[in-house]
């Protein structure tokens, strides 16, 4: 049996601003199966965004246990955790964030660089992923000859050129209208089938109600449905 690809176990997340601490996550558990299609819902200050970062490694826990790619974060330093984002998670933002100046296949590229993988081969693997996302024939352009909806399908290309263990996608839509949002859904879920697992973050339900499992986020913490675990 594969094992999880993300496991926390009541985590936690606490800030302190000006000497008060305040909780944003407060005793989440949940597990990413590497087959999942996984939403997080909620609305701005219930503390999805927080536990997206969480989940991709870009911030730790206060509490609890947090467990990526079979390895618990808080025993790694900065460049363990680094290079473990680098090999299990791939992000993919509402923004975009291409290089301007960059072609789409330099673009995908990136994260390969940070492995040490050889020009030849990190060009020739960034063609493939773009024609996995149907952008075989813009492999030279830069962003600003690109429509949003292809943009944003360089970035999920970009995020599947390490062949991450997870994709975590943070409002994919958000800057998109909804024709091409529905594609960049669809193309999510066609990756799922492949075997990629998607963790989508929105405030939309419609969105969110794609997903194969849902996890609502209220005041830091998940709020149970019927019928559903988290």
């Amino acid at each position: 049996m594969t094992a999880p690809a993300i496991v926390a176990t009541d985590i936690s997340r606490t800030y302190e601003l000006d000497g008060v601490s305040v909780p944003a996550l407060r005793g989440v558990s949940l597990t990413i199966e590497p087959t999942d299609y996984v939403a997080i819902v909620g609305t701005s200050g219930s503390g999805k965004s927080t536990l997206m970062h969480l989940l991709g490694g870009l911030d730790r826990p206060s509490g609890g246990t947090l467990l990526i790619g079979g390895r618990d974060v808080a025993g790694l330093g900065p460049a363990e955790m680094a290079k473990l984002r680098n090999e299990t998670i791939g992000f993919v933002f509402q923004s975009f964030h291409l290089l301007a100046r960059t072609t789409a296949r330099d673009n995908v590229a990136l994260p390969l660089v940070y492995r040490g993988v050889g020009r030849r081969e990190r060009r020739a693997r960034a063609a493939e992923m773009l024609e996995r996302v149907g952008l075989a024939h813009r492999l030279d352009h830069r962003p600003n000859q690109m429509s949003g909806g292809e943009q944003q399908r360089v970035a999920i290309a970009r995020a599947l050129v390490t062949e991450p263990a997870v994709l975590l996608a943070d409002e994919p839509t958000g800057n998109l209208d909804s024709a091409t949002g529905q594609s960049v859904l669809a193309l999510l879920e066609s990756l799922n089938d492949d075997g990629v697992a998607v963790v989508l973050v929105t405030h939309d339900r419609d969105v969110a109600a794609r997903a194969r499992r849902r996890i609502v986020m209220k005041d830091g913490a998940i709020v149970p449905l019927a019928g559903e675990d988290a």
